[in-house]
């Protein structure tokens, strides 16, 4: 095995006299072992370091806390709220949030309160079923006219919506389409009730 040589390369030190004679004296009596007739294998290299993923990985990480999300980023990642019906494909609901489905009616309860807001929502869903409106919008709001600006009929909404045996998913809608305001809903036909 060949050990690395370092440039530039140094004298080598002068050995004494002395030390010489006392190496000897220490050394006289030794033996070579006996060949036991095995192989000595060095172990193996280390792994190598992958150095540059590391430091790609680490510049990701910094570009992505670093840099705002829009809507849309957030959207992908599926940092809003969703819903899907356990049982259901994962594919329903990137449907639905992909704007893949017409919205063919909605509801806004903007100005309701929380009971009447269930009614209201309560009442839309059947006249969806009975119309076989299977993709609709349920405008919440997002909480600004709330005392302490919390959103809590959107809060609620998610919850009665969950309950509901006629919905399959939920996710907010697009920029486009309401935003942080509202839900888009996907709801069973009126064959499968």
């Amino acid at each position: 095995m060949k050990t690395a040589t370092k440039w530039p390369p140094r004298p080598a030190a002068p050995v004494e006299a002395d030390d010489l004679r006392l190496f000897h004296d220490a050394v006289a009596d030794a033996r070579p072992l006996p060949p036991s007739g095995r192989i000595q294998r060095q172990p193996p290299p280390p792994p190598p370091i992958p150095r540059q993923t590391f430091a790609d990985e680490r510049a990701a990480l910094r570009e992505s806390l670093a840099g705002p999300l829009s809507i849309e980023d957030r959207l992908d990642a599926g940092d809003e709220p969703n819903y899907l019906r356990p049982g259901l494909p994962r594919p329903v609901l990137r449907d639905l949030r992909r704007g893949r489905w017409i919205i063919e009616a909605e509801v806004d309860l903007h100005g309701a309160t929380r009971d009447q807001a269930r009614l209201y929502l309560a009442e839309f869903l059947a006249d969806c079923l009975r119309h076989d409106r299977r993709c609709v919008r349920v405008i919440h709001g997002r909480g600004h006219g709330s005392p302490g600006k919390v959103g809590l009929l959107k809060l609620l909404v998610r919850g009665w919506l969950m309950q509901r045996t006629e919905v399959l998913a939920y996710c907010q809608t697009r920029p486009q389409d309401g935003g942080e305001g509202a839900l888009l809903v996907l709801l069973r036909g009126r064959r499968s009730a």
